[in-house]
């Protein structure tokens, strides 16, 4: 590793500025996804009853959010190329935070769609460079922990999103969701500033080399050289592989995140109150996901990793799926907050392991291409459903269901040094 010292920025830190890189990733996904994406789940069942919102339409809004994400996923990593990661990460957050402050003056259900697929853009862009950066700034041995610790920012964003939005709903009656978007832009604002401070594009900028852990030179050589090895068919297989496997989380995990607490105050009868205590809860809890399932597949393998990830997710679906006891649905909330960040993590540290860091980018973009159509898809039908039956039963069910071929391709995942 080169000399700190020869770099004024990093001279006085007592850790390797890597780790700052992951607390600006941290902060970066707090406000892409976490408050861009999760913090919809609060806001619809206040602004669905203002706008008069169907359970479709309710699937439509979250669906032109992941199509305007699928859309700069497709551009990431040309974004990257030309744009360089500090410059496309504050331009989406900055889209992020004008859009979501923008709906808080819709009047309608085209134009909320509308923004909100602006929100999704702005999202994709920033989320692509931030996971690629975690294969420039660590080393094997080390990435699925730093990048578990980069993916726990959507939890902090559940948890403020649950406090924050029935307090403002509480004080401002029916039309509190409208400043409940203006502030959460204003918080993703403030966000942009900070990682277009901290961030930096790779460890050779301050005269640094990555954080590689301890005891793994050897591995450190290894690996990178099995990736670069591999034929061009491998790696093409190996990305539609994971590509698949990462769909089935999307389209899963996602469903549960849009309606869970609709599905909680419209056919539980709980208050908005209570289900926003419950999805704060989910923030909390899922706050050690990325870094112990990601540290879990740094000594397990990311193939184990995953399974056990999905295995979770399975069963919190089944759980909420079923008319049980309430003592379930808590299970059912356990369940999914404690593996709620753990396959993106996986997926970050993976496609470095399988493609190396110089393709980590571009590979984290492809495969999150088809994650995002399987977030297209996974709302819209949830909503289909939800209307046509009635209830949101169904909709857990088959996300559980899709749950399980996400842990069954897993199981069938090579090993990086056999490509």
């Amino acid at each position: 590793m080169s000399d700190r010292s020869e770099h004024p920025l990093v001279a006085r830190l007592p850790f390797h500025y890597g780790w700052a890189i992951v607390a600006a990733g941290c902060l970066g996904l707090f406000a892409c996804l976490g408050m861009g994406r999760f913090a919809l789940g609060m806001l619809l069942p206040s602004m669905g009853a203002s706008l008069d919102l169907s359970r479709s339409e309710m699937g439509a809004i979250s669906t032109a959010n992941f199509i305007g994400y699928l859309s700069a996923v497709t551009l990431g990593g040309r974004m990257v190329a030309l744009l360089g990661a500090r410059r496309t990460v504050a331009a989406g957050l900055v889209l992020v935070a004008a859009s979501m402050m923008a709906v808080s003056y819709a009047r309608g259900f085209y134009q909320v769609m509308i923004l909100y697929a602006l929100t999704g853009f702005g999202s994709g862009g920033s989320n692509v460079p931030i996971m690629g950066l975690i294969a420039h700034w660590f080393g094997r041995r080390v990435r699925g922990r730093a990048a578990g610790f980069a993916v726990i920012g959507s939890g902090f964003a559940i948890m403020v999103a649950g406090a924050l939005v029935p307090a403002i709903n509480a004080a401002q009656g029916a039309e509190g969701w409208r400043l409940s978007w203006l502030v959460i832009g204003l918080i993703v604002l403030g966000a942009a500033l900070v990682d277009w401070l901290v961030i930096r594009n790779h460890p050779s900028e301050l005269g640094l080399g990555p954080v590689t852990g301890e005891a793994q030179a050897k591995t450190e050589e290894v690996a990178p050289l099995c990736a670069a090895a591999a034929p061009p068919g491998a790696k093409r297989r190996i990305l539609a592989h994971l590509g698949l496997v990462y769909a089935a989380f999307g389209f899963s995990y996602v469903i549960y995140a849009t309606f869970i607490v609709t599905a909680l105050v419209r056919e539980r009868g709980f208050p908005e109150s209570t289900a926003g205590i419950f999805w704060s809860w989910i923030g909390l809890l899922s706050l050690a996901s990325g870094p112990v399932f990601g540290s879990l597949s740094d000594r397990l393998g990311r193939r184990a990793g995953l399974m056990i990830v999905f295995g979770f997710q399975a069963c919190a679906y089944a759980l909420v799926a079923a008319p049980l006891p309430e003592p379930f649905l808590y299970a059912s909330i356990l369940l999914y907050g404690l593996a709620l960040w753990a396959v993106p993590s996986i997926m970050a540290a993976a496609v470095g392991d399988y493609l190396g860091p110089e393709q980590a980018a571009a590979s984290f973009g492809t495969i999150t291409m088809v994650f995002a159509m399987g977030q297209i898809v996974g709302p819209a039908i949830a909503g289909w459903m939800a209307d046509a039956w009635g209830g949101f039963s169904g909709a857990f069910v088959m996300a559980a269901a899709v749950a399980g071929l996400g842990l069954a391709g897993s199981a069938f995942l090579p090993s990086p040094r056999k490509m």
